[in-house]
């Protein structure tokens, strides 16, 4: 049974009999783990494995593994900075900033290979303008050209582990101040604009490889009155032919309030789709979630499949095809691993110095 085009989370850290029944459905393609799916490394592992054994081919399986305060697995995993201590040390030491992203691409993808996860939802390629108080230190830096350097030195980093990256949120949600999570935003500026600054981060890694997009729930009503995430212009018109983007395309989850402007669940999945989404992410929210697959007519799609299987984590044999030793390890092998030993205490004196322009504390007598 092929991937279908939707994405599901589950409620534990355990399937649970309701589960592995949505799951079996054949509009399902992926699952989205969450904090609640997380107590410690075995149980991970056993529940990735629990998930990979329901269906040929196997599910994909992804989390938000950003960094910061979007880091779903923490306790047991290296703690990773924010995006935006980087930008900090690029604006010190630009060389040092884009060797440690890299290197913590290579961690990230590692660890997470190491528990059965496919790919984490990162890097984030939107503008740290200020604006938005959905971002903050998720993003890399206000510069396009800093955000574009050190996005792709971690996608470089994931890449080297066998990983695929996934940028977000297109095409730039640095200027919309809502949060989409709770509101519809709006980023009122001329096409032109956003093309120039904010799309600049996604051109370039797009030129480079990128292989799967997330778009925003924002709306750019001088381009389109729907959120670029339902929206063909954006999707199709500007990314797939303007772009020339050929990867993965995944929409943001639909339970958000941003996407409440697209109809019921069902409506807000089929509009996803008809405007250029490969895979629809419908998250804390199983009921709905059971009426998209109950509900949903999905378009045909046969650029897919191979876009789908582009996202598949690393495995000895992906990575002999690709000229490179395998990271496919368990847990407990990478965890006294040297090299992740010494990225891990790099992190920690990343995150325990205070950035470029903060005071040092002042020593007690």
């Amino acid at each position: 049974m092929a991937l279908g085009p939707i994405m599901l989370d589950l409620r534990g850290v355990e399937l649970q009999a309701d589960e592995r029944e949505l799951l079996s459905h054949p509009l399902v393609g992926g699952v989205i783990l969450f904090a609640r799916n997380y107590a410690e490394p075995e149980a991970l592992t056993a529940l990735t494995a629990a998930l990979r054994a329901l269906r040929q081919p196997p599910l994909l399986i992804a989390v938000d593994q950003e960094g910061g305060r979007v880091q779903r697995f923490q306790e047991g995993f290296t703690r990773l900075p924010p995006s935006g201590r980087f930008g900090a040390l690029y604006d010190h030491d630009p060389a040092r900033a884009l060797a440690l992203v890299e290197k913590t691409g290579w961690l990230l993808a590692s660890e997470l290979s190491a528990v059965g996860v496919d790919f984490s939802f990162a890097p984030v390629l939107d503008l740290d303008t200020g604006a938005s108080v959905f971002l903050g230190d998720r993003a890399y830096h206000r510069s396009p050209a800093a955000t574009a350097r050190l996005a792709q030195g971690l996608m470089a980093g994931l890449g080297r582990a066998g990983m695929a990256a996934v940028g977000k949120h297109f095409p730039g949600h640095g200027s919309a101040r809502g949060d989409s999570h709770h509101e519809a935003p709006v980023d009122d500026r001329p096409y032109e604009a956003i093309a120039a600054a904010d799309m600049a981060p996604f051109r370039q890694l797009i030129e480079a490889g990128l292989a799967a997009l997330m778009p925003a729930h924002v709306i750019y009503p001088q381009v389109d009155d729907r959120p670029a995430g339902f929206s063909s212009a954006w999707l199709q018109e500007v990314l797939r032919k303007r772009l020339n983007f050929k990867g993965m395309i995944f929409s943001d989850d639909i339970t958000m309030v941003g996407a409440s402007s697209a109809g019921s669940y069902p409506e807000r999945a089929a509009a996803a789709l008809e405007a250029g989404c490969d895979m629809v992410l419908v998250c804390n929210n199983q009921p709905e979630a059971a009426a998209v697959l109950d509900n949903l007519k999905a378009p045909a799609n046969p650029a897919a499949p191979a876009r789908m299987e582009a996202m598949r984590g690393p495995s000895p044999a992906r990575m002999e095809a690709m000229r490179g030793p395998s990271p496919a390890r368990s847990y407990w092998q990478l965890l006294d691993d040297p090299q992740r030993l010494r990225i891990a205490a790099e992190l920690a004196a990343l995150e325990s110095s205070p950035a470029p322009g903060e005071r040092e504390p002042e020593e007690k007598p």
